[in-house]
């Protein structure tokens, strides 16, 4: 197996194996597998936003929690944050090369939950346990 070394006493292996309990990649799938993961990279791929923008067009999500969403996926490279010093400071959000990697799949997703929706609730509600 490929690795590559992330740390001088850590080594990643260039592909993981999900089906491997041990798996960094699962972290990633954390990280992607989150609604508002999945929300934040959908609104990103219209454009840049400012934070306020971006909790207005993601009905529900607090601004406690969009915060600490942005902040994993700025810390794990999918979100770029830049800082304008102005007055009022402005703070303006993009999807980084490898977060614009996620806009397909994600859209997938989207559409995919949209279509099946109501086959979903209908299941749901009409489930015998």
């Amino acid at each position: 197996m490929e690795t590559i070394k992330v740390r001088a006493d850590a080594l990643l292996p260039t592909r993981g194996d999900l089906r491997n309990p041990d798996c960094p990649s699962r972290e990633a799938l954390d990280r992607i597998g989150s609604k508002w993961s999945i929300l934040i990279v959908l609104t990103l791929a219209r454009g840049t936003h400012r934070f306020s923008e971006l909790r207005s067009e993601i009905a529900g999500i607090s601004p406690k929690v969009l915060t600490a969403n942005l902040r994993s996926l700025e810390h794990d490279g999918l979100v770029a944050r830049a800082v304008y010093a102005e007055v009022p400071p402005r703070t303006e959000y993009t999807l980084t090369p490898l977060g614009a990697t996620l806009i397909e799949p994600f859209t997938a997703v989207k559409e995919w939950a949209e279509t099946h929706i109501a086959e979903i609730h209908h299941n749901r509600t009409t489930h015998r346990t």
